[in-house]
């Protein structure tokens, strides 16, 4: 298994202990020394690139979409300063925690930071978790502030006969009305639009706490199989850890992350794989643009943005599929002929082990460069994750987008990626690839299910360890000893080793289907 090396020995249980061939000889991935905090990230980029742009959005004026517009990494750092002295001056200390309600856009980001830079857990509130959800998690993690998109504030309002107990203020990302202020007064609450919430600090100097790396950085509440979701602990050096990990990965392909790169902010900042890739896009001084809200207006928001990376799961790459080959088929006959002989010949020579950069350079310039041009002519990594991607729309990307395509795969517990496919290998095809450098892997048998780690093709349940893991259940010690054993974290998906070390995953250990 050539992307893997044993690092411990089987079990009578369990197969043997695997890591990525990387963290052969070095040990297991840490995180960057001179930083314990992702604050510390983003005041390093501040200092290093403070004119680079940050944060875009596109203006739109009579229903029509413009250029985005851009704020610096300095305008961005004022910005959170001036909030994390109006939150310290409504009395939000460090280790309290504050929610974020509504869909990405910079002011998610912002508070984030503000959150960062007060030592202060961040805590999304998600209402696909159920009707109940933000009334459950605003109560179980004892909101004292939370902060929410315009259209949203109602929302959160509803709540308000049994949040008020905790919840004081609420920051509306956009304006409050008169009759929202009424009501929230009615509760003993206080709501404040973002403009004057970011007065009220005025020249109130806040003293920023020493923020460490076993902190919690935020609670990521995720839908239980079954009962009230369960709020997932992620310290800062779990997100310090896999954002090396993910440098390391883009490195061992040739490949690196910088300051030119652009990213877009579309997939839920409430969900830990969108949030670790702007963690990681603000480490290194790039882009993040964020999209309108609408996925039918998607693929016309990357076409203005330009990204150089798009992070996915498989319904949109879908619907992206779907849509280029609707295009495809509607064309004349002999475009449609061009097209089918220039994928075949890709395809043979990318089976061959040939680089998609390498495989088809000339019809990479007459044919597939349309198919860039329409997801904005930069992207050149696009990476699948949170649901298994289908071979065929996996094995079409890999031909048309003239980028490197890969699945992934992670979860909430484990601070997101744990496996990555090698792009410019069709092997891993339909797999989620070799574990990051950054954790530990073994297979453990599921008798009743027929599961055999130990057979010759080893099946099992996916355990995880290394310093990446999540610090636990908030307030719910019970379950987290019930998938976490030995330092162990039991991840109750069903693997499958492959012969070249990459990973497939072929069932649920409880038989419950994730939707995409």
């Amino acid at each position: 298994m050539k992307f893997l090396v044993e690092s411990g020995g089987e079990t009578e249980n369990a197969g043997p202990t695997y890591r990525n061939v990387l963290a052969k000889d070095a040990g297991l991935l840490q995180s960057p020394a001179g930083l314990d905090s992702c604050w510390d990230l983003f005041r390093a980029s501040v200092d290093k690139y403070p004119s680079n742009p940050m944060l875009g959005r596109r203006t739109v004026v009579d229903g029509n979409a413009g250029d985005y517009t851009w704020m610096t990494y300095r305008e961005a750092y004022d910005v959170v300063m001036k909030l994390a002295a109006s939150m310290d001056k409504s009395g939000v200390k460090q280790g309290e925690r504050a929610g974020i309600y509504g869909a990405n856009c910079p002011e998610w980001i912002i508070t984030m930071e503000a959150c960062n830079a007060l030592g202060v857990c961040c805590v999304p509130l998600y209402d696909t978790l159920g009707a109940n959800a933000v009334e459950f998690i605003t109560c179980h993690a004892e909101l004292q502030i939370a902060f929410a998109e315009e259209r949203k504030i109602g929302e959160l309002l509803k709540t308000c006969h049994a949040t008020s107990k905790y919840l004081k203020s609420i920051v509306s990302f956009g304006g409050v009305t008169n009759d929202q202020k009424e009501e929230a007064k009615n509760h003993g609450m206080s709501i404040f639009s973002w403009e004057e919430f970011l007065i009220m600090g005025g020249d109130h100097h806040v003293d920023l706490p020493e923020n460490k790396k076993s902190d919690i950085n935020t609670i990521m509440y995720t839908s239980g199989t079954t009962g009230d979701p369960k709020g997932v602990m992620i310290s800062n050096e779990s997100l310090l850890v896999n954002l090396a990990g993910a440098n390391s990965v883009i490195q061992s392909i040739g490949e690196v992350f910088d300051q030119d790169d652009v990213y877009m902010s579309y997939l839920p900042l409430a969900h830990i794989f969108d949030r670790m890739f702007e963690e990681l896009f603000i480490s290194h001084g790039a882009k993040i643009g964020f999209w309108r809200g609408d996925v039918k207006l998607l693929v016309d928001d990357i076409a203005a943005l330009k990204p150089t990376v798009f992070c996915a799961v498989p319904r949109v790459l879908d619907r992206i599929y779907s849509g280029l080959t609707t295009k495809i088929s509607s064309g004349g006959i002999l475009k449609k002929t061009l097209f089918n002989v220039a994928y075949k010949l890709k395809l043979d020579s990318m089976r061959k082990g040939i680089k998609h950069e390498k495989a088809s350079p000339l019809f990479d310039k007459l044919v597939f460069s349309k198919v860039k041009e329409r997801l904005g002519g930069k992207i050149r990594i696009i990476l699948s994750g949170g649901a298994p991607l289908s071979v065929a729309v996996e094995e079409f990307l890999r031909v048309v987008t003239c980028a490197h395509v890969v699945q992934g795969y992670g979860l909430t517990e484990t601070c997101g990626g744990t496996f990555v496919a090698q792009p410019n290998d069709f092997s891993m095809l339909g797999t989620v690839g070799p574990p990051v450098p950054h954790v530990e892997v073994r297979l453990e048998s599921v008798s009743e299910m027929g599961y055999d780690a130990l057979s010759s093709t080893p099946r099992g349940e996916v355990c995880i360890k290394g310093s990446v893991l999540f610090s636990g259940y908030y307030k719910r010690r019970d379950l987290t000893q019930e998938v976490m054993i030995d330092g162990w974290f039991h991840t109750g998906d069903v693997g499958e080793w492959q012969p070249n070390g990459s990973l497939k995953i072929i069932d649920r250990k409880k038989n419950i289907f994730k939707l995409s």
